[in-house]
């Protein structure tokens, strides 16, 4: 499922080059599939008072294989904008129920569990750029999509094997009023959205454009796969590490620490030339930005009462991704009004800086909840 977000930032320029897309419309197919993600959220957690989770991640897994082949059987740039969204749509249903049963398969310590599960997502993250590289020399960037599809496929059929034979808590019965749930925990469902969503909008256009951006300041396509894969490769840890830290930390004040030091890779960016610098800054920037991911989603799922847990989870979902997806679209639209990537850059950090002051005044002042409405 993550790969299927992530795969698109090593093509952008493979599919370019296939199709002759401009900038704006590249920018809008990762964007679109990161708006797919954000749409089904709401509507997974009204499912999951219906469902239940094994059923909802086996129909994720079906909707994954459906739009990868899709997009692997398309060239039309137009086609590959639906595509991308189903792909999309598909890991949107996915988190929403599979970390909301992670957390209640392991309530004694949620975040060592969901950190695990994002190692295992972020394994797929930093295998993008090599899988594309490989798919290029035995085929073309639909050999990527088609590799994507099988393996959905494939993946989705185990999972149904290992579901049929597994006993699975009784938490999430009590989750039956979508509405009620959210109306209960506004507060943290609101701080976590904006913590997350407008930090996470950065990352997205950062990512997605890493490969262009480097290879204007010299570097080869091939150099930009590999740097944009040192720095997934920093998240491997991240979530893990990052997990356990959640278990014991403030949630608030550790939040906060994440995103003053990702806004800060952010500004320094533009600033430094040459393959090591940026490989430093790259493993430094992907661990601290993987590490937010972690820490809220134990601030959440860790704290909300089983009776809100998927509901209010999924109210936070959709809201991040929705502040998220416009990331790309953003950077590719300035990009084709001209606007050179270090100014891009120094304004995207200047916006996380200004969103850390507001956030720490209302931390200092109180406002900002430490957990969940009991």
């Amino acid at each position: 499922m993550n790969l299927s977000r992530v795969v698109f930032a090593p093509l952008i320029e493979p599919i370019r080059a296939a199709t002759g897309a401009s900038d704006a419309t590249l920018g809008l197919l990762a964007t679109l599939v990161w708006a797919g993600s954000a749409v089904p959220r709401l509507p997974t957690g009204y499912l999951l008072t219906r469902l239940t989770r094994a059923q909802v991640i086996f129909g994720s897994g079906v909707l994954l294989t459906g739009g990868t082949a899709f997009v692997a059987l398309n060239t039309d740039p137009t086609l590959l904008l639906v595509g991308g969204f189903v792909m999309g749509a598909a890991s949107g249903v996915y988190l929403i129920a599979a970390n909301t049963l992670v957390s209640e398969l392991f309530p004694a310590a949620p975040g060592r569990a969901l950190g695990g599960h994002g190692v295992a997502s972020q394994i797929a993250a930093v295998a993008a750029p090599t899988l594309v590289s490989a798919a290029l020399v035995v085929g073309d960037w639909q050999t990527t999509l088609r590799a994507i599809a099988v393996a959905a496929a494939v993946t989705t059929v185990v999972f149904t094997l290992v579901a049929r034979r597994t006993d699975f808590p009784e938490a999430g019965t009590a989750d039956r009023d979508l509405l009620a749930a959210v109306r209960s925990q506004w507060r943290i469902v609101l701080t976590a959205v904006v913590t997350v969503g407008l930090t996470s909008m950065v990352w997205n256009g950062l990512f997605n454009f890493y490969v262009t951006y480097l290879t204007t300041v010299g570097f080869t396509e091939a150099t930009g796969r590999t740097l944009l894969q040192v720095t997934f490769g920093a998240g491997v840890p991240a979530f893990y590490v990052s997990g356990r830290l959640s278990d014991r930390l403030p949630a608030v004040p550790y939040m906060l620490v994440i995103l003053g030091i990702f806004a800060g890779c952010v500004l320094l960016l533009p600033t430094l030339g040459g393959f090591w610098p940026l490989a430093a800054l790259g493993a430094v920037m992907g661990y601290t930005i993987h590490s937010i991911f972690p820490a809220v989603d134990t601030y959440l799922l860790g704290s909300l009462p089983d009776r809100h847990r998927a509901s209010a989870y999924a109210a936070y979902g959709a809201g991040m991704m929705l502040l998220q997806a416009p990331g790309s679209v953003v950077v590719g639209g300035l990009r084709g009004m001209q606007v050179p990537f270090p100014a891009i850059f120094e304004g995207l950090g200047a916006g996380l800086v200004a969103l850390l002051f507001v956030l720490l005044m209302l931390h200092l002042d109180g406002r900002l909840p430490e957990t969940a409405e009991a």
